[in-house]
């Protein structure tokens, strides 16, 4: 039974490290979300009532307890045009339907295509977003700019230092809220030069209201938005279900795709209807959730509730966070992400899956763009697996008097076909020619119309050149195929049924 089915261990198994994980991930959240509304060129307040709405909603409706969702930067440089364009509103008029569209993939069980993306691919996403995630927080790093200086990188040591041997001493408190905790009172009372939250942009005040997009509903809406929408949420749920994924590796349980993708879409529309932007799962804040002890949906509605009362009642407290002690814990999350093991697997894999991971690590970092990463590692994998599923095929010609049997072996299909042509060229061409051929296909399958065509076209030739031909051992499969779709002639061809291999 996977833990979604489990609604015990769902929420109220891990009560207290899930509201503290919660506490740690409001936190991280709100600079990230502040980061995404301005490269979506929106005010601050539209990324962090998303990422309010979007978490709390999701506890309730997503498929994996333990996986954090918010506004995210893989949705956020979508609608960049949108917004520039035609304004908030229209983006969130774009965000509603994309949560239709979400919902519309779960009746549609679009999560199932996760079965086409292999290992390789995977580990090319996390090691990508481990790198993104890394590179995010260099500019938090750079010394040329203000307030950053020594003390800057002696907060971020000292806050990697505490997330690190904190817990060789005590898990009671997740070790990144203490040090969130530890330098924020530092910072306050020695008044540190240090950048913080606040000069990440002004948070709001007061709470989010409910209140429909300011848009016409006409047919021009719907044709300005639709492809936004659907970019959106294609990329929303790619990059839910892949983090989806890897929370379930790293908590070895299961989850429900199909429940998550219309979890995602509900949670969109609610956090468009209160003025926030469009998001997905968060692999970042996902693995600070995990690795600081939450496993349940208490954590995800406990992070979402904690932002809200952040931004209502604590909001120039929160302002005074150090930006060091938010960088610690993200180098912290990309050190945890990247899989270290993938290096040294590089000599030990197979170099096909190897040149996978690592062009799904290229083009995502090149790129920044997700679904084109996985997209490009994806087709490189059908690539690589077609051509090792072409070459295991081979025919063998064996002459028995006045009979020459061709016995085919293998998977016959659009990328074997000229294979199979040219093992079965014209008898008249053999050393030794028979006026009978027998060609033996017990041990082959043949896939689609491409390799009926292509027995439809070895037999016309053996015809054409006088030789009598007979088939031998369709399996019932390749039989069906072959009586729709065949064009020779079947008279003299003699169609054998064989079990399926």
């Amino acid at each position: 039974m996977t833990q979604a089915a489990q609604p015990a261990n769902g929420w109220f198994s891990n009560i207290r490290a899930d509201v503290l994980a919660g506490i740690v991930v409001a936190l991280a959240l709100i600079p990230e979300a502040i980061g995404f509304s301005i490269i979506a060129g929106v005010d601050p307040r539209v990324g962090l009532y998303a990422s309010v709405a979007i978490a709390i909603v999701i506890a309730f409706t997503g498929g994996r307890p333990g996986m954090i969702s918010a506004a995210t930067a893989a949705v956020a440089v979508v609608v960049v045009p949108l917004v520039r364009d035609y304004g908030v509103e229209y983006l969130f008029a774009a965000t509603i339907l994309m949560g239709i569209f979400q919902a519309i993939a779960a009746v549609l069980r679009l999560d199932l295509l996760m079965q086409f993306v292999s290992r390789s691919v995977i580990t090319g996403f996390v090691n990508a977003l481990a790198i993104l995630i890394f590179t995010a927080q260099l500019p938090q790093l750079d010394f040329t700019q203000p307030n950053i200086g020594w003390m800057t990188y002696a907060m971020v040591a000292a806050g990697l230092a505490m997330i690190y041997l904190i817990p060789k001493l005590t898990t009671a408190v997740p070790s990144p809220l203490i040090a969130i905790i530890v330098l924020s009172a530092l910072t306050i009372y020695l008044d540190l030069p240090v950048n913080r939250v606040a000069d990440m942009g002004a948070l709001p005040e007061g709470l989010p209201y409910f209140a429909l997009p300011d848009v016409p509903l006409t047919w021009e809406t719907l044709q300005i938005i639709a492809p936004y929408s659907l970019t959106m949420a294609a990329v929303g749920l790619l990059e839910s279900l892949l983090t989806a994924q890897i929370v379930d590796d790293m908590t070895h349980t299961g989850s429900n795709k199909r429940r998550e993708c219309a979890g995602q879409g509900g949670a969109n529309i609610v956090a468009a209807l209160f003025g926030g932007m469009g998001g997905c799962a968060m692999i970042g804040q996902s693995v600070i959730n995990v690795t600081s002890g939450g496993r349940g949906r208490l954590s995800s509605l406990a992070a979402g509730v904690t932002l809200l009362v952040l931004l209502a009642v604590l909001g120039p407290l929160v302002g005074q966070v150090p930006m060091p002690a938010l960088v610690a814990i993200m180098i912290m999350v990309s050190i945890g992400t990247f899989s270290w093991n993938s290096i040294p697997n590089l000599g030990k894999h197979p170099w096909q899956s190897s040149v996978v991971m690592l062009s799904t690590v290229l083009v995502v970092v090149t790129t920044h763009n997700l679904a084109l990463g996985v997209l490009a590692g994806v087709i490189l994998s059908g690539v690589f697996f077609t051509h090792k599923v072409m070459t295991m095929f081979e025919v063998v010609r064996e002459r028995e008097g006045n009979t020459a049997i061709y016995r085919a072996k293998g998977q016959i299909f659009f990328a074997s076909v000229d294979r199979f042509e040219a093992a079965l060229g014209p008898e008249s061409t053999q050393p030794d020619p028979a006026d009978h051929v027998i060609i033996d296909v017990r041990k082959a399958h043949f896939w689609d119309i491409s390799a009926i065509g292509a027995l439809d076209k070895v037999v016309e030739r053996m015809r054409r050149n006088g030789r009598s031909v007979q088939v031998r051992g369709l399996n019932r499969a390749s039989t069906d195929l072959f009586d729709k779709f065949a064009l020779t002639d079947k008279t003299g061809v003699e169609i054998g049924l064989a079990p399926h291999p």
